[in-house]
Protein backbone atom coordinates (compact mmCIF):
# COMPACT_ATOMS: atom_id res chain seq x y z
CA UNK A 1 0.00 0.00 0.00
CA UNK A 2 1.46 3.24 -1.30
CA UNK A 3 1.44 6.36 0.99
CA UNK A 4 -0.75 8.70 1.08
CA UNK A 5 0.40 12.20 -1.05
CA UNK A 6 -1.30 15.09 0.93
CA UNK A 7 -1.82 18.66 -0.10
CA UNK A 8 -1.87 21.65 1.50
CA UNK A 9 -6.09 21.81 0.87
CA UNK A 10 -6.21 18.48 2.96
CA UNK A 11 -5.43 20.77 5.88
CA UNK A 12 -8.50 23.54 5.88
CA UNK A 13 -11.26 23.43 7.77
CA UNK A 14 -13.87 26.02 7.98
CA UNK A 15 -13.43 27.42 11.55
CA UNK A 16 -16.52 29.75 12.51
CA UNK A 17 -14.57 33.31 13.35
CA UNK A 18 -16.69 33.66 16.49
CA UNK A 19 -14.48 30.30 17.75
CA UNK A 20 -11.45 32.10 17.73
CA UNK A 21 -10.38 33.11 21.30
CA UNK A 22 -10.01 37.09 21.48
CA UNK A 23 -8.93 36.82 25.47
CA UNK A 24 -7.83 34.05 27.38
CA UNK A 25 -9.77 31.80 29.76
CA UNK A 26 -10.42 33.63 33.40
CA UNK A 27 -7.61 30.91 34.64
CA UNK A 28 -4.55 29.05 32.98
CA UNK A 29 -5.76 25.94 33.75
CA UNK A 30 -9.69 26.53 33.30
CA UNK A 31 -9.26 26.58 29.78
CA UNK A 32 -10.64 22.88 28.43
CA UNK A 33 -9.02 19.86 26.97
CA UNK A 34 -9.96 17.99 24.34
CA UNK A 35 -8.13 14.56 24.84
CA UNK A 36 -7.47 12.47 21.95
CA UNK A 37 -5.32 10.09 23.30
CA UNK A 38 -7.91 7.15 22.16
CA UNK A 39 -10.19 6.46 19.12
CA UNK A 40 -12.89 8.67 20.87
CA UNK A 41 -12.62 12.01 22.16
CA UNK A 42 -13.07 13.07 25.35
CA UNK A 43 -14.02 16.89 26.96
CA UNK A 44 -11.89 17.61 29.70
CA UNK A 45 -10.53 20.65 31.70
CA UNK A 46 -6.86 21.69 31.42
CA UNK A 47 -6.17 21.09 34.81
CA UNK A 48 -6.93 17.60 34.70
CA UNK A 49 -4.29 17.00 32.63
CA UNK A 50 -1.69 15.79 35.32
CA UNK A 51 -4.05 12.96 36.06
CA UNK A 52 -3.13 11.77 32.80
CA UNK A 53 0.32 11.46 33.51
CA UNK A 54 2.55 9.50 35.50
CA UNK A 55 6.06 9.65 37.34
CA UNK A 56 8.04 8.17 34.33
CA UNK A 57 6.89 10.61 31.80
CA UNK A 58 9.08 13.65 31.20
CA UNK A 59 7.01 16.86 30.63
CA UNK A 60 9.70 18.99 28.19
CA UNK A 61 8.34 22.86 27.90
CA UNK A 62 9.61 26.13 26.26
CA UNK A 63 11.41 28.45 28.62
CA UNK A 64 11.24 31.06 26.11
CA UNK A 65 9.92 34.71 27.20
CA UNK A 66 7.72 36.69 24.33
CA UNK A 67 9.56 40.20 24.00
CA UNK A 68 7.58 43.42 23.56
CA UNK A 69 8.81 43.27 19.78
CA UNK A 70 6.57 45.23 18.13
CA UNK A 71 7.53 49.27 17.51
CA UNK A 72 5.97 51.90 16.11
CA UNK A 73 6.90 55.13 14.58
CA UNK A 74 7.72 57.46 11.72
CA UNK A 75 10.31 57.78 8.98
CA UNK A 76 11.09 61.55 8.04
CA UNK A 77 8.67 61.85 5.76
CA UNK A 78 5.92 61.66 8.87
CA UNK A 79 4.57 58.22 7.18
CA UNK A 80 3.30 56.33 9.94
CA UNK A 81 5.69 52.55 9.67
CA UNK A 82 5.46 49.66 11.99
CA UNK A 83 8.59 47.14 13.46
CA UNK A 84 8.39 43.92 14.57
CA UNK A 85 11.78 42.44 16.10
CA UNK A 86 12.42 39.15 14.73
CA UNK A 87 15.96 38.62 16.40
CA UNK A 88 18.49 40.55 18.45
CA UNK A 89 21.62 40.05 16.17
CA UNK A 90 24.87 39.07 18.25
CA UNK A 91 26.49 42.53 17.66
CA UNK A 92 23.43 43.82 19.29
CA UNK A 93 21.52 44.74 15.95
CA UNK A 94 18.36 43.71 15.24
CA UNK A 95 16.11 41.92 11.98
CA UNK A 96 12.78 42.79 12.04
CA UNK A 97 9.77 42.67 9.57
CA UNK A 98 8.54 46.38 8.40
CA UNK A 99 4.81 47.27 7.91
CA UNK A 100 4.97 50.72 5.83
CA UNK A 101 3.83 52.68 2.62
CA UNK A 102 7.11 52.63 0.71
CA UNK A 103 10.35 51.31 2.11
CA UNK A 104 12.71 53.62 3.41
CA UNK A 105 16.36 53.40 1.51
CA UNK A 106 19.34 52.29 3.45
CA UNK A 107 20.84 54.82 6.00
CA UNK A 108 17.27 56.47 7.12
CA UNK A 109 17.21 57.05 10.51
CA UNK A 110 13.27 56.55 11.93
CA UNK A 111 12.33 58.65 14.84
CA UNK A 112 10.41 55.77 17.20
CA UNK A 113 7.78 56.39 19.42
CA UNK A 114 9.31 57.02 22.63
CA UNK A 115 12.28 58.76 21.47
CA UNK A 116 14.52 56.47 20.24
CA UNK A 117 16.01 56.00 16.59
CA UNK A 118 16.28 53.37 14.25
CA UNK A 119 18.47 53.55 11.66
CA UNK A 120 18.12 51.18 8.19
CA UNK A 121 21.31 48.98 7.57
CA UNK A 122 19.77 47.09 4.78
CA UNK A 123 18.05 43.50 4.30
CA UNK A 124 18.51 40.29 6.30
CA UNK A 125 20.22 37.68 6.54
CA UNK A 126 21.33 38.77 2.85
CA UNK A 127 20.67 42.01 0.29
CA UNK A 128 17.95 39.38 -1.03
CA UNK A 129 16.52 38.82 2.83
CA UNK A 130 12.84 39.21 3.59
CA UNK A 131 13.80 40.88 7.09
CA UNK A 132 15.51 44.51 7.50
CA UNK A 133 18.38 44.56 9.16
CA UNK A 134 18.10 48.13 11.90
CA UNK A 135 20.28 49.26 14.66
CA UNK A 136 18.05 50.67 17.71
CA UNK A 137 19.88 53.99 19.24
CA UNK A 138 19.63 52.14 22.55
CA UNK A 139 19.97 48.36 23.94
CA UNK A 140 17.71 46.38 21.91
CA UNK A 141 15.96 44.03 24.85
CA UNK A 142 16.14 47.31 27.08
CA UNK A 143 14.52 49.70 24.59
CA UNK A 144 11.77 46.89 23.78
CA UNK A 145 10.79 46.56 27.00
CA UNK A 146 10.50 50.54 27.69
CA UNK A 147 8.83 51.06 24.49
CA UNK A 148 7.41 47.95 22.54
CA UNK A 149 3.80 46.67 22.80
CA UNK A 150 3.30 42.78 22.95
CA UNK A 151 3.32 40.87 19.77
CA UNK A 152 -0.43 39.91 19.49
CA UNK A 153 -0.94 37.77 17.08
CA UNK A 154 -2.39 38.78 13.89
CA UNK A 155 -6.31 37.15 14.25
CA UNK A 156 -6.50 38.93 17.68
CA UNK A 157 -8.34 42.28 16.77
CA UNK A 158 -7.52 44.04 19.62
CA UNK A 159 -4.44 46.37 20.96
CA UNK A 160 -1.80 44.98 23.46
CA UNK A 161 -3.40 45.65 27.33
CA UNK A 162 -1.88 44.86 30.81
CA UNK A 163 -3.96 41.65 30.35
CA UNK A 164 -1.86 40.98 27.54
CA UNK A 165 1.15 41.59 29.23
CA UNK A 166 0.17 39.09 31.90
CA UNK A 167 -1.55 36.25 29.79
CA UNK A 168 0.74 36.00 26.58
CA UNK A 169 3.72 34.89 28.94
CA UNK A 170 4.28 31.09 30.38
CA UNK A 171 5.04 31.36 34.11
CA UNK A 172 8.36 29.46 33.84
CA UNK A 173 9.39 31.84 30.84
CA UNK A 174 13.09 32.98 31.43
CA UNK A 175 15.13 33.31 28.14
CA UNK A 176 13.93 36.00 25.93
CA UNK A 177 13.96 36.22 22.35
CA UNK A 178 9.94 34.97 21.10
CA UNK A 179 7.81 37.36 19.20
CA UNK A 180 5.17 34.88 19.32
CA UNK A 181 3.97 32.60 22.72
CA UNK A 182 4.35 28.83 23.01
CA UNK A 183 0.84 28.69 23.56
CA UNK A 184 -0.03 25.39 24.82
CA UNK A 185 2.17 26.10 27.75
CA UNK A 186 -0.07 29.37 28.72
CA UNK A 187 -2.35 26.95 30.39
CA UNK A 188 -0.22 25.90 32.89
CA UNK A 189 -0.17 27.50 36.25
CA UNK A 190 1.08 27.41 39.97
CA UNK A 191 -1.75 24.83 41.12
CA UNK A 192 -0.71 22.69 37.84
CA UNK A 193 2.61 22.62 38.23
CA UNK A 194 1.72 21.19 41.83
CA UNK A 195 -0.28 18.68 40.97
CA UNK A 196 2.55 17.33 38.99
CA UNK A 197 4.84 17.80 41.52
CA UNK A 198 2.39 15.72 43.84
CA UNK A 199 2.53 12.96 41.03
CA UNK A 200 5.85 12.53 40.87
CA UNK A 201 5.94 13.74 37.04
CA UNK A 202 9.57 15.35 36.52
CA UNK A 203 10.31 18.63 34.20
CA UNK A 204 12.39 19.45 31.75
CA UNK A 205 12.96 22.93 29.51
CA UNK A 206 14.26 23.59 26.01
CA UNK A 207 14.00 27.37 24.34
CA UNK A 208 13.10 28.00 20.80
CA UNK A 209 12.36 31.92 20.29
CA UNK A 210 9.11 31.16 18.42
CA UNK A 211 8.99 33.67 15.45
CA UNK A 212 6.16 35.24 13.11
CA UNK A 213 6.49 33.03 10.43
CA UNK A 214 4.92 30.52 12.95
CA UNK A 215 1.54 32.09 12.01
CA UNK A 216 1.91 32.02 7.81
CA UNK A 217 -0.57 30.01 6.10
CA UNK A 218 1.46 27.81 3.06
CA UNK A 219 0.68 29.39 0.09
CA UNK A 220 1.53 26.60 -2.28
CA UNK A 221 -0.50 23.66 -3.12
CA UNK A 222 2.35 21.39 -3.48
CA UNK A 223 3.56 21.06 0.27
CA UNK A 224 7.21 20.23 -0.77
CA UNK A 225 7.29 23.77 -2.34
CA UNK A 226 7.32 25.20 0.74
CA UNK A 227 9.83 26.97 2.40
CA UNK A 228 9.88 26.81 6.25
CA UNK A 229 10.81 29.74 8.32
CA UNK A 230 13.57 29.18 10.72
CA UNK A 231 14.11 29.68 14.46
CA UNK A 232 16.98 29.43 16.86
CA UNK A 233 16.80 26.62 19.66
CA UNK A 234 18.46 24.99 22.76
CA UNK A 235 18.51 22.02 23.99
CA UNK A 236 20.47 21.86 27.21
CA UNK A 237 23.04 19.23 28.67
CA UNK A 238 20.19 18.46 31.76
CA UNK A 239 17.36 17.92 29.63
CA UNK A 240 19.10 15.74 26.81
CA UNK A 241 20.24 13.59 30.70
CA UNK A 242 16.58 13.77 31.81
CA UNK A 243 15.31 12.22 28.43
CA UNK A 244 17.55 9.50 28.83
CA UNK A 245 16.72 8.63 31.81
CA UNK A 246 13.27 8.37 31.17
CA UNK A 247 13.64 6.77 28.20
CA UNK A 248 15.61 3.88 30.44
CA UNK A 249 12.53 3.46 32.84
CA UNK A 250 10.27 2.97 29.55
CA UNK A 251 8.58 6.50 30.47
CA UNK A 252 7.30 8.87 27.71
CA UNK A 253 8.39 12.10 26.51
CA UNK A 254 5.90 14.74 26.91
CA UNK A 255 6.17 17.67 24.63
CA UNK A 256 4.32 20.75 25.89
CA UNK A 257 3.62 22.38 22.30
CA UNK A 258 4.55 22.13 18.89
CA UNK A 259 7.74 24.77 19.43
CA UNK A 260 9.00 21.61 21.75
CA UNK A 261 8.19 18.83 19.35
CA UNK A 262 10.21 21.49 16.32
CA UNK A 263 13.24 21.97 19.14
CA UNK A 264 13.71 18.21 20.45
CA UNK A 265 13.16 16.86 16.77
CA UNK A 266 15.66 19.05 15.08
CA UNK A 267 18.29 18.00 17.88
CA UNK A 268 17.72 14.32 16.44
CA UNK A 269 17.77 14.98 13.51
CA UNK A 270 21.06 16.95 13.64
CA UNK A 271 22.67 15.84 16.46
CA UNK A 272 22.99 19.87 17.22
CA UNK A 273 21.97 20.93 20.64
CA UNK A 274 22.31 24.51 19.26
CA UNK A 275 21.81 25.83 16.20
CA UNK A 276 18.78 27.63 13.71
CA UNK A 277 15.98 25.14 12.66
CA UNK A 278 14.00 24.98 9.43
CA UNK A 279 12.74 21.74 10.64
CA UNK A 280 9.48 20.58 8.56
CA UNK A 281 7.50 17.80 9.79
CA UNK A 282 4.62 16.84 7.14
CA UNK A 283 2.92 13.38 7.76
CA UNK A 284 5.33 10.51 6.70
CA UNK A 285 7.81 11.83 9.64
CA UNK A 286 9.59 9.58 11.70
CA UNK A 287 8.98 11.05 15.16
CA UNK A 288 12.41 10.27 16.94
CA UNK A 289 11.79 11.60 20.73
CA UNK A 290 8.27 12.93 21.50
CA UNK A 291 6.44 10.31 22.52
CA UNK A 292 2.78 12.39 23.28
CA UNK A 293 1.76 16.16 23.37
CA UNK A 294 -0.01 19.15 24.95
CA UNK A 295 -0.75 21.47 22.02
CA UNK A 296 -3.22 24.08 21.07
CA UNK A 297 -5.91 24.28 18.35
CA UNK A 298 -3.94 25.47 14.96
CA UNK A 299 -4.89 27.71 11.83
CA UNK A 300 -6.18 26.30 8.94
CA UNK A 301 -3.72 25.20 6.14
CA UNK A 302 -1.05 25.74 8.64
CA UNK A 303 2.71 24.14 9.12
CA UNK A 304 1.22 23.40 12.47
CA UNK A 305 -1.30 21.59 11.27
CA UNK A 306 0.70 19.36 8.97
CA UNK A 307 3.03 18.61 11.90
CA UNK A 308 0.06 17.39 14.42
CA UNK A 309 -1.32 14.95 11.56
CA UNK A 310 2.35 13.60 11.17
CA UNK A 311 2.13 13.03 14.71
CA UNK A 312 -1.34 11.29 15.58
CA UNK A 313 -2.41 10.65 12.44
CA UNK A 314 -4.17 12.68 9.67
CA UNK A 315 -7.70 11.28 9.90
CA UNK A 316 -7.61 11.15 13.69
CA UNK A 317 -6.63 14.89 13.80
CA UNK A 318 -9.72 16.12 11.48
CA UNK A 319 -11.98 14.29 13.28
CA UNK A 320 -10.59 15.81 16.46
CA UNK A 321 -11.33 19.35 15.06
CA UNK A 322 -14.60 18.23 13.53
CA UNK A 323 -15.30 17.39 17.08
CA UNK A 324 -13.90 20.45 18.49
CA UNK A 325 -15.67 22.86 16.30
CA UNK A 326 -19.08 21.13 17.03
CA UNK A 327 -18.57 21.14 20.92
CA UNK A 328 -17.46 24.87 20.59
CA UNK A 329 -14.20 24.81 21.72
CA UNK A 330 -11.79 27.94 21.80
CA UNK A 331 -9.06 28.30 18.85
CA UNK A 332 -5.33 29.58 18.70
CA UNK A 333 -3.52 31.16 20.87
CA UNK A 334 -5.88 32.13 23.68
CA UNK A 335 -8.06 29.10 23.11
CA UNK A 336 -8.14 25.46 24.79
CA UNK A 337 -5.92 22.67 24.23
CA UNK A 338 -5.85 19.18 22.84
CA UNK A 339 -3.54 15.79 24.25
CA UNK A 340 -2.39 13.78 21.66
CA UNK A 341 -0.30 10.38 22.07
CA UNK A 342 1.88 9.38 18.98
CA UNK A 343 0.18 5.75 18.07
CA UNK A 344 2.27 2.61 18.75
Amino acid sequence: MTARTFTTSDFDFALPPELIAQHPAPERSSARLLDGSGIQPVDRIFRELPALLTSDDLLVFNDTQVVKARLYGEKPTGGRLELLIERVLPDGSVAAHMKVSKKPPVGTVLRMDGGFAATLLGRWPDAEGALFHLRLSGDAYATMAAHGHVPLPPYIQHGDTDEDVARYQTVFAKNPGAVAAPTAALHFDESVLAALDARGVPRAAVTLHVGAGTFQPVKTEAIAEHVMHRERYHVPTATQDAIAACRARGGRVVAVGTTTVRTLESWAQSGQASGDTGIFITPGFGFRVVDALVTNFHLPRSTLMMMISAFAGYEHVMALYRHAIAERYRFFSYGDAMWLVRPG
